[in-house]
This record gives C-alpha cells, structure tokens and sequence, in this order.
C-alpha cells in the first residue's frame, strides 16, 4: 500500500506499508507515543495545577453554571467536520485538493455551528432557568471559528505520525489556558474564568499549529469528488453524535433536576474520575488510529497490537482508578475547602466505572482504521440510548444515583462494543479477557488490601490536614507496593513488560495467530 501525502502538498511522505513491516515503525509509533503522552502528561500537569486552585477559589454553582453551556457546545462539536478530515489519514493517498476540500468544508461547518449556538444559547438558558448560560454560550461560539485551524493541520501532521512539533504547541496552549483561567478567578471573574480560558486555549493552538505545520493554503468550497471523504466522515459524525449524547446526558438531565451547587460538585467529581480516560487515552488513540491505518492489511499485526495497547494501558489506569476509588475522600479532604467534601462519595463510585470506559473507548481507532466507523457509531448509538436511559431513572436518588448510574451502564456499553467490535479486530473474549486479567486481578487486590488498611489500622478522617496526608499518604504508598508485589508475585511477565515499554518485543510476523497475545 503506498500511502503518502503528495508531493505537491511539500509535505514530508508519510510512512509506507513497506515501513510498517520493520522495525522502524516501532520506533517511530514509540517515538509519537513519546511526544503526544509525554507532552500531554507534562501539559496536563500544569492544568491540574490551575485547575485545583481554581476550584478552591471558585463556587460548585459557577461549575454547575459552566457545565450547563458544555451541554451544546459539546453536542454541536460534534458537527466540527474533524471525521471528515480524518478520512485523510485513513485515505492511502492525499492531493493537495482534497485538503483544501477539507479545509473549506470545515470552514463552513464552524461558521453554521457558531451562528446555531448563538440561536439556540436562549432556549438552552430557558430550560435550566439560568439567564447567564445564554451570554456564556454566545461568548463560546469563539471556540468553533479556531477549529478549522486546528484539525487540518493537526491531521496532517499525524498521518506522518509527527507529534513532536504538535506536543509543542499544544504544551504552550495549555500554559496560557492555565494561567488565563487562574488569573482570571484571582480577578473575581467567577464563572467566566472558566469561559475564557478554554477559548484561549483553543485560539492559541489554531496559531500554533497553523504555523508549526506550514500550513498556509486557501480552502476550497467546490465539494466535487469529496463522496468518499464525506461517506467516511458521516459515519464517524453520526457515532460522535451518540457519544456526546451518551457522555452529555447525564450533565443534560440532571441540570434540569438538581440544584446548581449539587450539579457543580456532581460535575467537577465526574471531571476528577474521567482525568485519565478523558485526557490521556485519546492523545494515545491519536497515535494508535494512524499506527493501526499501516496495519489494517494484516490482521494478525492488528490484533497482536490491540491486544497489547489494552494490557499495557489496563496496567497503568487500573491501580489508578481503584486508588482513586478508595481514597477519594481523603484526597477531597487534603485538595479542596470544605464546600467540595461533598465530591468524595461521588468520586468514589465513578471511579469504578472508569476502567470499563477506557476499555470501551480503545476500540474506536482499531474500527476506524479498518474503515469500519460504522461499528462505532452503533456502539455509540447504544450507548446513547442505555446512558440517557440509565440516569433518566437515576435523577430521582440524587448525585448519588447518577453516579452509580456509570456504573451500571458502563459496563454494558462495554460488553455490546466487544460484542460488535471483535470479528473485525480478529480477537476473542478468551484473548481479551487474558489481556484485562492481570490489570484487573492485581487492581482489585491492591483495592482491597487499602481499603482494609484505611478502616481498621489508620486513624479515621478529621479536620486536622496533616492527619488526613498522613493517612492518604500511608494509603497510597501500601498500594502501590501493594500492585508492585502482586504482580512481581503472580505476573512476573507482565511486570516486566510494564517495565521495560521502551524495549522492542517483536510481533507475530504476518498471518501468524494472535491467539498468544
């Protein structure tokens, strides 16, 4: 398969099938993996920062406030035309006119979506009863004229699997978004230190990136021969759709119901226990989509690789949703002022539904690669009717109940994806469920062992801080000695390869089984 950007783009080719079977192409998929996780790891933890003290300087009203607005600002994102663009990675061959295409088609999209969200901002502000959702939203629709600067040449730039210079960019963005939203709240800007600094953000990586990735073409609006790049790209759209309705809903129904202070802490645990599966996996699933697109002739390749993208990240998200679960309120206690100690029940359910939600979202790259968008928007489909279904019936027990309301839906959302997803990524349940068993088993084990700790050995939770660090600190370092042990113990292998990820392990050459992975 010669896949490659044209010449006349003066963009670099991308990597070729031919590449894709030796070993260069491990260390190049390593070397992205590097740059998108390395940088988003370091950029991530400068927004906590920020973030952490913002919500002690804000009030859980002026989140319930923000995430009424996230409500259609995110279910108009997904119109963006991203999924058309992506049609370019998944394409073996990309010309200059289909970019421009690209370009002008999302050009359109964003200026229609910012002029329904300013339509539509007083209707939304109608049914939660919060005049000021309106203004909020108008202001938002800045947000929708940066994308198109930013996906195309974000896209471009991954088809070659060059993420350093868009680690770059995006680390210098998260910077003035963390240092806009903190001033801006030191400012006494209240909820409008939340509204400005995503914007600000978005607006600084559409300059970066424009200008990192040279790209300085004019967009076309002659939509002519752009059938496949739509046909692919509507799949893809219509599967976001269901996925902002089934990761939205809960936000949607229960702002409707509930006060706003209670929505603020509900929204801001549900933002804490989503950390990793929100803001970590796709900068992983933005290597693994163009990665899989090399591999999506040789199945076993496929396979072998998905297999073990879910071990390895299990290993890692595992021990830190479970530690999260078992001292969530401790951690409430130490970060946050006591109006936010409501959070840490709430936490403490969510997190259990995190690793069913990371699970469930590794499989889009794989379908996508294979060109099969259509799985996934089935996937999501259900998961929009089983969500929206879930917390319509958990509204009436609280915060409480749309909190276990994750984490009864997630896990059959899950098993249906596995369900539809696995004749087309060649894997079995056997071959999955080998893969999640030492994350899981090790996880639950370590679990247990703090929990006991924190209820018998360990004084209880106070007022005073320095006891409450000294019990989380205790906490946290038994767990992890805990999981360290326990796979040392029982999974040898699998520590071993959690350790040494820099290292080559060679894949099963094609046509082989993966039944060994």
């Amino acid at each position: 398969m010669s896949d490659h950007v044209t010449d006349d783009m003066g963009v670099k080719p991308a990597i070729t099938s031919t590449s894709a079977d030796k070993s260069g192409f491990g260390d190049t998929v390593k070397t992205a993996l590097f740059w998108r996780s390395g940088s988003q790891i370091l950029a991530q933890i400068l927004t906590w920062g920020s973030t952490l003290a913002v919500i002690r300087i804000l009030d859980p009203s002026d989140y319930g406030l923000f995430a009424m607005s996230q409500t259609l600002l995110a279910f108009l994102a997904f119109l963006n035309g991203y999924g058309f663009a992506s049609s370019l990675i998944q394409s073996e061959n990309v010309s200059r006119k289909q970019i421009r295409q690209a370009f002008g088609l999302l050009i359109l999209l964003n200026m229609i979506l910012a002029i329904a969200q300013i339509a539509l901002a007083p209707i939304v502000a109608a049914y939660y009863q919060e005049p000021i959702v309106a203004n909020m939203l108008w202001v938002q629709a800045l947000i929708y004229l940066a994308t198109p600067f930013i996906v195309i040449p974000e896209v471009l730039m991954s088809r070659q699997l060059d993420f350093k210079r868009q680690a770059i960019v995006n680390l210098i963005a998260a910077i003035i978004g963390a240092v806009v939203a903190l001033v801006l709240a030191l400012s006494d800007w209240g909820v409008w230190a939340l509204v400005f600094a995503p914007i600000s953000l978005f607006w600084t990586r559409a300059i970066g990136l424009t200008l990192a990735g040279r790209f300085f073409y004019m967009p076309s609006f002659d939509f002519r021969g752009t059938g496949a790049m739509i046909s692919f790209g509507s799949a893809m759209l219509i599967g976001h759709l269901f996925w902002v309705i089934q990761s939205q809903s809960s936000i949607f129904i229960a702002g409707r119901f509930i006060a706003t202070d209670a929505l603020g802490i509900y929204a801001t645990a549900l933002f804490l226990a989503q950390i990793f599966a929100t803001k970590f996996i796709p900068p992983l699933n933005a290597v693994a989509f163009p990665a899989y697109a090399q591999l999506q002739n040789d199945p076993s390749r496929l396979s072998w690789s998905f297999l073990k993208a879910v071990r390895l990240i299990l290993l890692v998200s595992c021990p830190l949703y479970i530690g999260l679960s078992v001292t969530a309120n401790e951690l409430v206690h130490i970060v946050f002022v006591e109006k936010w100690f409501g959070m840490g029940p709430l936490l403490q359910i969510i997190s259990l539904a995190m690793p069913f939600m990371t699970l469930q979202i590794l499989f889009g790259p794989a379908l996508n690669a294979l060109g099969k968008p259509q799985i996934t928007m089935r996937n999501a489909m259900f998961g929009a009717i089983i969500m929206s279904a879930t917390f319509g019936l958990a509204v009436q027990f609280g915060t409480i109940g749309m909190a276990y309301g994750w984490l009864i839906a997630f896990p059959l959302l899950t098993a249906f994806t596995f369900w539809q997803a696995h004749k087309w990524i060649n894997i079995s349940a056997v071959q999955l469920l080998k893969a999640m068993w030492p994350a899981a088993s090790a996880s639950t084990i370590m679990g247990v062992v703090v929990y006991l700790v924190g209820a018998f050995l360990l004084p209880g939770l106070s007022l005073d801080l320095l006891q409450n660090i000294f019990r989380f600190g205790v906490m946290v370092a038994i767990g992890g000695l805990v999981y360290l042990l326990t796979l040392r113990l029982l999974l040898p292998e699998t520590l071993s390869e959690l350790i040494r990820l820099i290292i080559k392990r060679k894949p099963p050459q094609s046509g082989d089984s993966a039944a060994g992975a």
